[in-house]
């Protein structure tokens, strides 16, 4: 399965690395996406994004590279895509699974859980986790509200596959 990572930096202050493996034998369409919008190889992709919703104890929401506050986003397959599989659940802490504005409406938009979150099975697609820096996403956390307002810039400054 291929591995991919963040650099992510809080106004402009380095907060670390993020290691992720993505579920290629279970939902290529999806991990593909992602793994594409990482290393940018279509023109364009996560470099320099933002997470935009952080809600502490739940959710670090980012990928909407197109409008950067949650209203837009681009996949590589031109418009939405399809909900590809809801086989992998939302178990707990550091699963990276799509977010979207209902159902087969996935685009470049993804968030990391932060604990156990089954109220999202069989609505997200989850298509990988983070296997390194997962104090890194604690950090991003930090910055976040219980209604999901950022405190700080949350950027992905560097990004690509391993």
């Amino acid at each position: 399965n291929p591995v991919v990572y963040f650099e992510v930096s809080a106004d402009d202050e380095p907060l670390g690395h993020i290691t992720m493996e993505l579920f290629s034998d279970i939902v290529p369409r999806t991990a593909e996406n992602f793994r594409a919008l990482c290393t940018g190889e279509k023109g364009f992709g996560f470099k320099n994004s933002q997470f935009h919703r952080i809600v502490t104890d739940f959710v670090c929401q980012g990928g909407d590279i197109t409008n950067h506050d949650g209203s837009g986003g681009r996949s590589i397959y031109g418009g939405d895509f399809e909900d590809e599989s809801f086989e992998v659940k939302h178990t707990g802490p550091g699963l990276l699974s799509m977010a979207n504005s209902g159902r087969d409406k996935n685009n470049s938009q993804f968030f990391i859980t932060l604990k156990k979150a089954e109220h999202l099975d069989f609505k997200h697609v989850v298509f990988g986790f983070v296997k390194d820096g997962m104090d890194v996403v604690k950090k991003i956390e930090s910055f976040g509200s219980p209604k999901g307002l950022v405190s700080r810039k949350i950027v992905i400054t560097d990004c690509g596959q391993i």
